[in-house]
């Protein structure tokens, strides 16, 4: 009886010993994850100081997708022996000269997607269709008025690369004012703006002066890197042949570069619908254009 009373008052004592070292533990951890904090802080604070520095500022992120399937025999199908597949592929760059009198600011985005359904029930192999097709150039030049305000002209170029390159193909070149409240967002405000539109034929598209609209929002939140363009043409001329776009790109990091990457983009633009639907512009059923790509993502 004494030497069980002595085994358990050690498991006791030894019981107790370890939990007094886990708290004391726990107790050290609090300081240096505050250390941790605090320099975590400061590097950050570092890295906004590097940023606004004047000089040249790049980078480039994007995203990939793709899926492939088949089918032999699955009679619930319409096509019950089929192979299909979809990839997609998005890329964002830019590159900014950041100054304290001027600026100048050009990017580019392409995104290219591809969707094919081979039946093998038809003879002949069907082969990948485009579906989508999108190639922006952007270029903006602003003298400062101060921090946040800035003369400024801009040029934007938007057509197809894979389909009828340049055919069409939209050209605004305006100049105005620039707004930029931080380094993430810049507004451009253009009441002077031609919209030039290239295009083979006798077609639908009509170039005219109008205003022009652009804010750019680009960032990075912890791991995630968001960059968001709306793009706005506001026709003197006719209603008809204004147009938008806004595009948006959201990239979460995982590992040296390499994440989860989503694109979303929406257009409204009267003259693609007229000249795809084959009728007068008045007549156009012109609905809401819109794509989206999830897949891996890349940046550097």
């Amino acid at each position: 009886m004494k030497k069980l009373s002595i085994l358990i008052l050690l498991v006791c004592v030894s019981y107790s010993a370890n939990a007094q070292t886990a708290e004391e533990l726990k107790k050290e951890i609090a300081p240096k994850k505050a250390e941790i904090a605090k320099l975590q802080g400061e590097v950050k604070a570092l890295q906004n100081k590097i940023d606004a520095l004047p000089g040249w500022k790049k980078g480039a992120f994007g995203t990939i997708g793709a899926s492939f399937s088949g089918f032999n025999n699955w009679f619930s199908r319409n096509a019950p022996d089929a192979n299909a597949g979809n990839v997609g592929i998005t890329v964002n760059a830019y590159a900014n000269l950041i100054e304290d009198k001027f600026f100048w600011r050009n990017s580019g985005n392409i995104n290219l997607g591809w969707v094919k359904l081979d039946d093998k029930s038809i003879s002949g192999d069907e082969g990948f269709e485009t579906a989508t097709d999108v190639f922006t150039l952007t270029s903006l030049y602003g003298k400062r008025l101060n921090k946040k305000w800035a003369l400024s002209a801009l040029a934007e170029y938007r057509t197809t690369i894979i389909d009828n390159f340049n055919n069409p193909g939209f050209l605004d070149f305006g100049v105005g004012f620039t707004w930029t409240p931080t380094s993430r967002l810049v507004v451009v405000m253009h009441p002077a703006n031609y919209n030039t539109i290239f295009s083979k034929g006798d077609t639908v598209f009509t170039s005219s002066p109008g205003g022009k609209l652009v804010a750019d929002y680009t960032a990075t939140h912890y791991k995630i890197t968001v960059k968001s363009n709306f793009s706005l043409f506001a026709s003197y001329r006719d209603s008809n042949l204004s147009n938008w776009t806004w595009t948006n790109s959201f990239g979460y990091k995982l590992w040296k570069g390499i994440g989860l990457g989503l694109e979303v983009g929406l257009r409204d633009n009267q003259q693609e619908a007229a000249n795809s639907q084959g009728v007068a512009l008045i007549d156009a059923d012109n609905k809401l254009q819109s794509f989206w790509l999830l897949g891996l993502s890349y940046g550097f």
